[in-house]
């Protein structure tokens, strides 16, 4: 498969302008489009910003605005040494909205980006007017779902396989990232949507060294800091209760966020809280984006 420069892909070109923000000490990528209401649109591994493309303009001309922002580590956006933590990911999130001169956003956050909506809405609540957390538990919730049920377990054992140093990250670029695109169909159930030209998008900005380690780096820190000071003191600040309305979307198929994970997420908010399942796997907003995206504007409208 011939890879694009990942730079074409990074700042592709569309109904969204791309801007540099400075934030929390880094650099940050983002592409926006619209006018109104802010919504801020989170990825989650392996993709970046451009898995939010059907949705951008979308927003956009139902009046809002709408932000993609490449989390730290991805696509445009600084790769520093350090901060793949929720907390300071989180604090990346606020700062790239204050910067904006953005005071109240509705964050919509798929996989890890997800976790930085739960995150955000508990360190933020001021700031964040609504969360749409896509194929992503409450942190808590699917902490204790790793713990007691041994098929959410299984689901996510590829986690373990990203502790070693060095060989998780020469096996994602291998063959020009072709273990990216086994992912990613592994975990959706409507396969359509990754075509040879979509694939090789996501590949295209993958490789580009050092998005392998700094993608990796999330979830070391989810293992390795179960029982260290900084997960512990994170896990009992998101016991806070969620005051922000809270719309959870989650593919009723997902191989790998099991539904039974994400049943009882609200039991986190104090606010109005919206469950819904899709017929498909982990990638809601792109096996089915029509649908999606119908869901989101009419949970929006609503508020």
């Amino acid at each position: 498969m011939h890879l694009p420069d990942p730079e074409s892909v990074i700042r592709a070109a569309g109904p969204w302008q791309h801007r540099d923000v400075s934030a929390n000490g880094a650099r940050f990528h983002v592409a926006e489009a619209g006018e109104g209401p802010a919504v801020l649109l989170l990825h989650g591994f392996p993709t970046f910003w451009w898995t939010w493309r059907h949705h951008i303009a979308a927003l956009a001309d139902a009046g809002f605005r709408a932000i993609a922002m490449d989390l730290r580590g991805y696509g445009g956006s600084d790769h520093t040494p350090h901060g793949y933590d929720p907390r300071t990911l989180s604090t990346d999130a606020a700062s790239v909205l204050r910067s904006l001169g953005i005071s109240h956003a509705t964050v919509v956050g798929h996989g890890w980006g997800g976790v930085v909506a739960w995150t955000l809405a508990v360190l933020e609540p001021d700031l964040v007017s609504g969360i749409v957390p896509v194929s992503a538990p409450h942190p808590r919730r699917l902490r204790n779902a790793l713990l007691s049920d041994r098929r959410q377990r299984r689901a996510m054992s590829y986690v373990a396989g990203f502790q070693p140093p060095f060989l998780p990250e020469r096996t994602l670029r291998r063959d020009q990232g072709a273990r990216i695109g086994e992912l990613m169909r592994g975990w959706s159930h409507h396969h359509s949507w990754l075509d040879d030209e979509v694939e090789a998008t996501f590949r295209g900005a993958f490789v580009r060294w050092p998005t392998p380690h700094t993608s990796i780096e999330y979830h070391r820190w989810a293992a390795r800091s179960v029982l260290r000071t900084d997960g512990l003191s994170y896990m009992s600040l998101m016991q806070t209760p969620i005051t922000s309305d809270v719309l959870t979307v989650q593919g009723r198929l997902d191989p790998m966020v099991l539904p039974t994970t994400n049943a009882d997420t609200g039991t986190f908010v104090r606010a109005d809280h919206q469950h819904v399942e899709m017929e498909c796997g982990h990638f809601p907003h792109e096996e089915s984006p029509q649908e999606f995206g119908d869901v989101l504007l009419s949970w929006l409208a609503r508020r």
